[in-house]
């Protein structure tokens, strides 16, 4: 049997659904740079389960994935809480907001900054420790009051919902439910669950409990028109066949002392990666 993610699995049954059933939309938002409408093809209500503690992971081989980039978004976010481009840029070497420059090397008021704002991730880590039983432990990014402002880009993954769950063995298991209402899903649907599969990895350190599930809904997930090939290509391509899972420093016990440095993946073969699935060029929908 042929050992493959199980991110590998979902992405290509997603990409296969899509462009089986997807529905075209006929009024766009996005537009792609030359000025013409991002059209996508999407459908409703996607989700995907990985059980971390049984070697499950979301991580796709069809294309090479910059691991350290999408982490150290995460962090930014996060633990520097920033909505400062120059910090992520010179910090973890990632660009991936640089479309949505507000002009002054800001993406507004939105994600990092929310959290900054609402104390969102303080208020987590305190309630996870002191009330682990609790159902409301929840960072949302969605605020209103928030988008009043100048602002970038409206967060596409807006929600974590946590659980710490006990097992017949008394083991104590940190579950985490990411909720996203759209996912431009040949770009960044599996970047979306490494990241926040690795800040589940962080959070269950500082907290003292064991790593345990990790589930994805999306509300729309998408392919746009001109990425349709790109779409085809990838699913045609034949999987590398790994078991990948994170490294974290064992020595770390505090959320904000972990660097980049700290969270590794590991068993990613990515140079095969490379040379077997090498990387493909989107056109982005702004």
């Amino acid at each position: 049997m042929k050992m493959i993610t199980k991110g590998d699995q979902y992405f290509i049954e997603t990409i296969n659904k899509i462009l089986k059933e997807g529905s075209l939309d006929k009024n766009p938002r996005p537009h792609y740079a030359d000025g013409t409408p991002a059209h996508t093809f999407s459908i409703n209500h996607v989700m995907h389960t990985y059980d971390l503690s049984r070697g499950e992971f979301p991580i796709i081989t069809l294309r090479p994935m910059y691991t350290k980039k999408a982490i150290g978004e995460i962090l930014w976010i996060y633990q520097d809480q920033s909505n400062d481009l120059d910090i992520l840029k010179d910090k973890y070497n990632c660009s991936v907001w640089d479309e949505w420059d507000l002009g002054n090397r800001t993406i507004g008021s939105c994600y990092g900054e929310t959290v900054r704002k609402h104390n969102l991730m303080n208020n987590l880590l305190t309630g996870l420790k002191k009330n682990p039983d609790g159902r409301r432990h929840i960072i949302n990014l969605w605020q209103e009051d928030d988008f009043l402002l100048p602002h970038g880009l409206k967060p596409c993954a807006f929600q974590t919902i946590w659980n710490v769950r006990h097992d017949a063995n008394n083991v104590d298991f940190l579950d985490m439910t990411l909720i996203q209402r759209s996912s431009d899903f040949c770009t960044a649907g599996c970047w979306n669950q490494l990241q926040y599969t690795a800040l589940l990895y962080m959070v269950a350190q500082h907290c003292n409990y064991q790593v345990g599930k990790f589930t994805w809904f999306c509300a729309n997930v998408q392919i746009y028109d001109r990425h349709v090939e790109q779409a085809k290509e990838m699913i045609s391509r034949t999987p590398i066949e790994c078991s990948p899972s994170f490294w974290l420093n064992p020595n770390i016990n505090n959320f904000y002392d972990f660097t980049i440095e700290d969270i590794k993946v590991i068993d990613y073969p990515i140079e095969k990666i490379k040379e077997n699935n090498p990387q493909i060029k989107f056109e982005i929908g702004i």
